[in-house]
């Protein structure tokens, strides 16, 4: 049976996952929020399950507190908030077409898809990377495992070295909070 592990081994593990984060990529993606901000281009964010959640909590964060904190209104937008437009997509097109079905109708060229994945390989989620990339939206993905197919085919990759989704989701929640306050921390305050 394997051992349960205790509290000071997961925080270890999470901040050795953190610690392999590429933070030159980081600061980019800072720079790029920025720019869509400022040109008020929409930034678009995905993910099943418990990435669902992180991409709701980008809108909570990013949509009120740069608001709130900057003299910026951020078009932060979550593909996976809607019950309803992705529940009627799955039943009466495709459960692989719920964020590109969206995209679709509500992209613009320049805008920017984050994808938020542990393994990086979920048809749905690459069935939305393939559509922003044919459509000149610029992608993001932040993935764990081995990263996946939005490893390898996003514009721009944030992996953490992990193989528990409780670690990459953990992860991936603490860098969008990090984004935010640095986000916040450029732009003008108030």
């Amino acid at each position: 049976m394997k051992k349960k592990l205790n509290f000071t081994q997961y925080k270890s593990r999470l901040i050795k996952s953190l610690d392999s984060v590429d933070t030159i990529k980081l600061s980019k993606i800072i720079n790029l929020f920025k720019k869509k901000i400022k040109n008020k281009n929409k930034i678009f964010v995905c993910g099943n399950g418990g990435s669902a959640a992180i991409s709701n909590h980008y809108i909570c964060d990013f949509l009120k507190l740069v608001r709130q904190k900057t003299n910026f209104k951020p078009r932060f937008l979550s593909l996976a908030n809607n019950l309803e437009t992705i529940t009627a997509i799955s039943n009466d097109i495709n459960y692989d077409k719920i964020f590109s079905f969206q995209l679709e109708s509500l992209f613009d060229p320049g805008d920017i898809l984050i994808l938020i994945s542990s393994s990086g390989n979920s048809k749905n989620m690459v069935n939305a990377l393939k559509f922003a990339k044919k459509n000149k939206i610029y992608t993001i993905s932040f993935t764990g495992f081995k990263g996946g197919y939005l490893k390898r085919n996003s514009n721009l990759s944030i992996h953490v070295k992990s193989n528990t989704y409780g670690i990459s989701e953990d992860s991936h929640h603490i860098l969008m909070h990090y984004l935010m306050e640095e986000l916040i921390d450029q732009l003008n305050f108030k």
